[in-house]
């Protein structure tokens, strides 16, 4: 009877208890690939976090009237995407999920917060730089001139995310390493007064050194996304320039493509 008691407490705190999936079984799409989908966004969104235990194949093949065998599948599915893993005497455990942005004018900081991805950051440099020749091209100030170059560690759920490096002009705003840490610079920037406006940015991938590869928790030579951006005020002015990159195991931009008339 106490057995019995513990499993059902066991099932009521479950957080499978309180999503909804919407199962179409006279759709074309495969019923294991739309359960990975719900459960992938339910991942995505925060309803299942790092840690949570999915529960046995059976209950939940018995909650959506689902066979084993696809359940099993859709679960093995998000296993080898890295979003889950089975864990001997555990279960299936939700691990992290693959961080996905749009291509649009905002600060990771901010799309982290509000996919509720907890994001944390530390501050690498923060110091004052003769720019380089690609970097006073880009904000369009003398080669040599003075820039604040900014460097920090994005993480979400205590896992690296990115590498960011940021070059902004010499006086623009008070970069205080301290608020660095517990904000965004985009955030920071429109306190200080800077609207932005618009950018320019260039997408691309390549392999990690072994110092990126060990500041990210990757292996040597392991795959990265690469971004640089140079963002412009409303005066038209360039205020930023980003030369950032992210693990490719977590990270994901996300196009959307419109036909052109």
């Amino acid at each position: 009877m106490a057995k019995t008691r513990d499993r059902a407490r066991e099932r009521v705190g479950s957080p499978l208890d309180t999503l909804h999936f919407a199962l179409d079984r006279s759709s074309p799409v495969p019923l294991y690939y739309q359960l990975a989908q719900q459960l992938e966004a339910a991942i995505e969104h925060g309803a299942l976090a790092p840690g949570n235990l999915l529960g046995n194949e059976i209950d939940l093949s018995t909650r959506l009237g689902l066979s084993r065998p696809t359940v099993r599948q859709a679960i093995q599915s998000l296993v080898d995407k890295g979003l889950l893993v089975r864990r001997r005497g555990v279960g299936t455990q939700v691990v992290h999920s693959q961080v996905k942005r749009s291509l649009e004018l905002s600060s990771l900081y901010d799309d982290l917060e509000a996919a509720g991805q907890g994001p944390t950051t530390r501050v690498v440099r923060n110091e004052t730089v003769p720019a380089s020749a690609d970097v006073a091209a880009a904000l369009g100030l003398a080669e040599g001139a003075d820039v604040i170059l900014l460097e920090r560690l994005r993480s979400t759920h205590g896992q690296p995310v990115a590498l960011l490096c940021n070059y902004l002009p010499a006086g623009l705003l008070d970069l205080d390493t301290a608020r660095l840490e517990t904000t965004g610079l985009y955030r920071m920037m429109r306190a200080a007064g800077v609207t932005l406006h618009s950018a320019r940015q260039t997408v691309g991938a390549r392999s990690a050194t072994a110092e990126e590869a060990a500041r990210l928790d990757e292996k040597e030579g392991a795959a990265v996304l690469t971004m640089q951006r140079t963002a412009y005020d409303d005066t038209g002015r360039a205020v930023e320039y980003g030369s950032h990159i992210y693990r490719a195991s977590r990270y994901a931009f996300d196009f959307q493509l419109l036909v052109r008339t």
